[in-house]
């Protein structure tokens, strides 16, 4: 497998923080972070895994935000990286935060109650 598609995936999600964090002015788009970029090996389609502060609403108001602003991005990314074709782009929550933020609470929990006994 090439390393081209890693490379470019690190250098889309460098560019993408700057552009979500400073040019974006959508107020639906709340405090974003870029966890991930998986691009697959033809440079055709990026997968932008994204945390979003807040709850459930947030996050979804955040997400169309986000695909509303999507043809600006993908023309901004276009810009600062220099690719023949850009990525078509698609965002989706990293749900292994809130996976990871489970598991401690349920540690934490189990460690609470076997000190309790």
């Amino acid at each position: 497998m090439s390393i081209r598609p890693t490379r470019v995936g690190e250098q889309m999600k460098k560019e993408l923080s700057d552009i979500i964090g400073r040019k974006i002015k959508d107020p639906r788009i709340g405090f974003v972070t870029v966890t991930d970029v998986q691009v697959t090996g033809d440079l055709q389609q990026a997968k932008v895994y994204i945390s979003v502060l807040g709850d459930h609403e947030q996050r979804e108001n955040t997400l169309k935000g986000l695909a509303k602003a999507k043809g600006f991005i993908r023309s901004e990314i276009g810009k600062r990286i220099r690719l023949r074709k850009t990525p078509e782009i698609q965002f989706e929550f990293d749900e292994s935060i809130d996976y990871g933020n489970r598991i401690e609470t349920l540690l934490s929990d189990l460690n609470r109650q076997s000190n309790l006994d």
